[in-house]
């Protein structure tokens, strides 16, 4: 895996992961990667310094555990959502919406929304946040 600092063209900072160096451009063509914050497409790679193997530790490694115990973190925050909230499927715009104008039974929910959705939720007011990424299968690591 490759751990690349991004940035969207709005300054939110964030990181992404992919399985190769080519994995980004390609998903990034393809309108496949999006600020978590604000939702934009225009999202680029932040300039890093190379992590070099070395005898000494470094701040890289230092970060490691830390890095570990948040993907950790965000698989239990994804895994009690999806035990516990209900899956609204493609509709989760117009149900998120329901609920916060009192339409529909408050309850926890998750689904699929586009970006173009997510910003008029956002801009209306309406609570929504991104659902960390599933970690990939075993099969897809290197």
């Amino acid at each position: 895996m490759i751990r690349y600092a991004l940035i969207c063209e709005h300054g939110h900072e964030f990181e992404g992961w992919f399985g190769a160096s080519a994995d980004f451009d390609t998903q990034a063509a393809n309108g496949q990667l999006q600020c978590p914050l604000c939702a934009t497409q225009a999202v680029t790679k932040q300039i890093m310094a190379p992590a070099v193997a070395g005898a000494k530790r470094t701040v890289q490694d230092e970060g490691a555990p830390k890095a570990q115990m948040m993907m950790e973190a965000m698989g239990r925050l994804r895994r009690h959502v999806e035990a516990n909230f209900d899956d609204v499927g493609d509709a989760f715009a117009k149900e998120a919406r329901a609920i916060h104008e009192g339409r529909a039974e408050d309850r926890g929910i998750y689904g699929q929304a586009s970006p173009k959705q997510v910003r008029e939720l956002v801009e209306d007011g309406v609570p929504v946040a991104p659902l960390p990424p599933k970690p990939p299968e075993p099969s897809e690591l290197n």
